[in-house]
């Protein structure tokens, strides 16, 4: 029987101190959405892709455009035709479709070719930048002694998160380390 207790009281004890450890750890939270709004090379990064994507929907726009006169020039064609000019015109009619289509399936790779690219060019620009903004949050953290930092930004997909009360929001101190400019509008608790 006292062996019984005493192993009750050890495992009480062991518990305790374990709910006592945990009830020290620290939580804090940040916006990360907020931290890139406010960095200098994400607006960089952001008006750079900007102008990749408009070159590449400029790019497909041509192709587009030069199917629109191609069929135009068709469909004028073959009302032109007649029982004098009957076979010419059919066979210039066969070749524009031919044409056409090849030109359609152009615009279609074109189009895919176009959206990997803009995807290879966003990692691209991105990543280094979401690497030092997860480097940073992770020396704050630890600088801070937290033992959790939730990430409270929408395009997170923050829905985990229902309520934040307390918890340490370390938004400012990362932006300052990263020298983010301006600071957004703060958005309230949960």
């Amino acid at each position: 029987m006292k062996k019984l207790i005493t192993v009750f009281s050890v495992a009480a004890g062991l518990f305790l101190t374990s709910n006592l450890a945990n009830a020290q750890q620290k939580i804090g939270h940040v916006n990360s959405d907020d931290v890139f709004n406010n960095l200098p090379e994400a607006k960089t990064a952001e008006a750079s892709l900007d102008t990749y994507t408009k070159t590449k929907q400029s790019e497909i726009e041509k192709l587009i455009t030069s199917y629109q006169t191609k069929l135009k020039a068709a469909q004028d064609k073959e009302k032109t035709i007649s029982e004098a000019n009957k076979e010419a015109v059919i066979k210039e009619l066969t070749a524009a479709q031919t044409e056409l289509q090849e030109l359609g399936k152009s615009i279609e790779s074109t189009r895919t070719k176009a959206a990997q690219d803009i995807s290879q060019k966003q990692n691209e620009l991105f990543a280094p930048i979401q690497k030092k903004v997860a480097g940073m949050i992770s020396t704050v953290a630890k600088e801070k002694g937290l033992a959790y930092v939730f990430d409270v930004a929408t395009s997170q997909g923050n829905s985990q998160i229902a309520y934040l009360d307390g918890g340490e929001d370390i938004t400012p101190d990362v932006k300052s380390k990263l020298g983010a400019t301006a600071a957004a509008p703060a958005k309230g608790k949960k």
